[in-house]
């Protein structure tokens, strides 16, 4: 549990950054302070650890853009992601933005993170720059920011199986997995922790959405798989429950909304509730 001690830290340390912007104090080493990618590359160590680049906090797409673009979308092209975007959009789904206590984007209750993400990269699915990570199923530490691979091997046709054959989790370079450890939070909350953690993989689904669309990016969330073999496939330990697969790739037909449209509808909705 998060104590009132710890919560007006946060709150200092906060302030503190602000005033330290405001009279012109340097920003943190490495931090991306442009639109782009990040300047740091991704570096691939031995043993499947994967350094992901930094995530970036500036971008080129508004959150009313990236809502408006907010869909889910099926058919993909079949191009590789560059490891930066699987990087920008690992962060998003569940990685630090709090750096005191280590919170991250998503709210959780007391703060008990219950969730893991797994990302089951195929065969040249995901470009560093150099060449493609090694295909298998990688594991993401939020905190340090990198993926170590679990299992190797092209894992997407068992996934594709496992998944009632939905032909997007075949398709796609990418396939995030979310999977929670129940206990973190019903040890806290009882049974209505299960409520919790049912809440918290949502709003980490919607954060991958989100920044999917802001990268022009494509994505579905998935409950609807053989929760057993998944797990097998991704290599998760057995008190880890899966409950969403995410592909992402690059989409055929990106969606748009377009203002004058929104506008169109809205107010024709608004005729139709004064007949």
């Amino acid at each position: 549990m998060v104590t009132r001690r710890a919560f007006l830290a946060a709150i200092l340390g906060g302030a503190l950054a602000a005033v330290a912007t405001f009279i012109g104090l340097p920003r943190l080493a490495g931090r991306p302070s442009s639109k782009g990618p990040p300047v740091t590359a991704g570096e691939v160590r031995p043993g499947g650890l994967v350094y992901l680049p930094l995530p970036r906090l500036v971008g080129e797409v508004t959150l009313e853009q990236a809502l408006a673009s907010r869909r889910s979308i099926r058919e993909y092209t079949g191009e590789p992601l560059e490891l930066w975007e699987l990087s920008q959009v690992l962060w998003a789904a569940y990685g630090v933005n709090e750096v005191v206590h280590g919170f991250k984007t998503t709210p959780s209750a007391g703060a008990t993170y219950p969730l893991e993400v797994y990302a089951v990269i195929a065969p040249r699915g995901v470009y560093t720059g150099e060449g493609y990570l090694e295909p298998g199923s990688y594991k993401y530490d939020p905190h340090s920011h990198t993926l170590r691979q679990v299992r190797r091997g092209d894992l997407t046709g068992e996934l594709y199986r496992a998944a009632l054959e939905q032909d997007w989790v075949r398709d796609a370079p990418v396939n995030l997995v979310f999977s929670a450890v129940y206990e973190r939070t019903t040890k806290r909350y009882g049974e209505r922790g299960v409520r919790y953690v049912h809440m918290e993989v949502g709003h980490a689904g919607q954060n991958v959405y989100l920044q999917a669309a802001a990268l022009g990016l494509a994505t579905v969330a998935i409950g609807a798989f053989h929760d057993d073999k998944v797990r097998e496939i991704i290599g998760a330990p057995p008190e880890e429950h899966p409950l969403y697969i995410m592909p992402l790739a690059r989409p055929i037909t990106p969606y748009h909304l377009d203002q004058a449209k929104l506008q169109a509808y809205i107010q024709s909705s608004r005729l139709a509730h004064n007949k």
